[in-house]
């Protein structure tokens, strides 16, 4: 038993792992393809990072290149990872980093084009997949991520207004450096990146699911053996075209879990009836598996 553990704990090493380095190859990519030859800004860290590159280039007798802003700009998120969130997850971030920083400096820009809006566009959908895939498997990006996570922790509140206020900023500042109409195009290259990003990290997503079932017990038992969510059970419900009992189930589960619930579903009672709906918030007590 000891053997598989161990097995799958350097499995799950390897994975994540492999998540970091993929998500430094396409950070890399959509700087040195897309963002510097259209002299587009990315959002948190990295278009710090990018606009340090910029100032210090014009301003300063020396440069600190983007790659290296990077790395320096996270450590105090670093430290705080490791004080507040988790050992592995911290070793984990620093890897991701790490490489990032290693592959953007390495990766020799490939000029495809000059055209800010399709350098906004397809910059903002590499780095936004690449980004919301290591989300999805456990990796953090660093920067921004880690402070989001620590505030919801210590406050319950989500750091949207840091991020919107930090990006806005980014945004002022690619118009200073490069003009105005590229404070517009990195604008857009912010939003595509959020939207893919949305789109890829599916952990985030909450979904509200009721069932209309005569077979409670079976479809309770079944979707708490397949996840680890809890369920409010109304009963002596009543349908209205047959007038038999029914039991109405409702739980929340995240977009990331829902084929685990359907299999569950298919198991215990496929003739169940069920509804699936968005969550736009949640109040008060709501399982999440806790970062190591």
């Amino acid at each position: 038993m000891d053997d598989m553990r161990l097995l799958f704990e350097r499995h799950e090493y390897l994975a994540k792992a492999s998540m970091a380095f993929f998500y430094a190859i396409t950070v890399s990519v959509a700087m040195n393809f897309f963002w510097t030859p259209g002299h587009i800004y990315s959002s948190g860290y990295t278009g710090l990072s990018q606009l340090i590159d910029t100032m210090s280039s014009r301003y300063l007798p020396f440069t600190i290149p983007t790659a290296i802003g990077l790395f320096l700009l996270n450590i105090p998120t670093f430290v705080l990872a490791w004080k507040q969130i988790g050992h592995q997850f911290t070793i984990f971030t620093v890897v991701a980093v790490f490489l990032a920083s290693f592959m953007i400096k390495t990766l020799h820009p490939v000029y495809l084009t000059n055209d800010p809006i399709i350098c906004a566009i397809f910059g903002g959908i590499v780095n936004g997949f690449g980004t919301g895939i290591s989300l999805k498997n456990g990796i953090s990006t660093g920067g921004l991520d880690i402070l989001g996570i620590v505030i919801r922790r210590k406050t319950g509140k989500t750091i949207g207004n840091v991020n919107i206020t930090f990006n806005v900023f980014i945004v002022v500042a690619a118009g200073l450096a490069y003009g105005w109409p590229y404070a517009f195009y990195s604008a857009i290259g912010l939003v595509v990146n959020a939207k893919i990003i949305d789109l890829t990290y599916t952990r985030q997503q909450l979904l509200q699911v009721m069932i209309v079932t005569e077979r409670p017990k079976s479809v309770t038992d079944s979707v708490q053996n397949h996840l680890r969510r809890g369920i409010t059970i109304v009963h002596h419900a009543e349908g209205a075209y047959n007038h038999d009992t029914k039991t109405i189930l409702f739980t929340v589960v995240s977009r990331y879990e829902m084929a685990e619930f359907e299999e569950a579903m298919n198991e215990s009672d496929p003739a169940a009836f069920t509804t699936i709906s968005p969550i736009v918030k949640i109040i008060g007590r709501f399982w999440e598996p806790k970062l190591k």
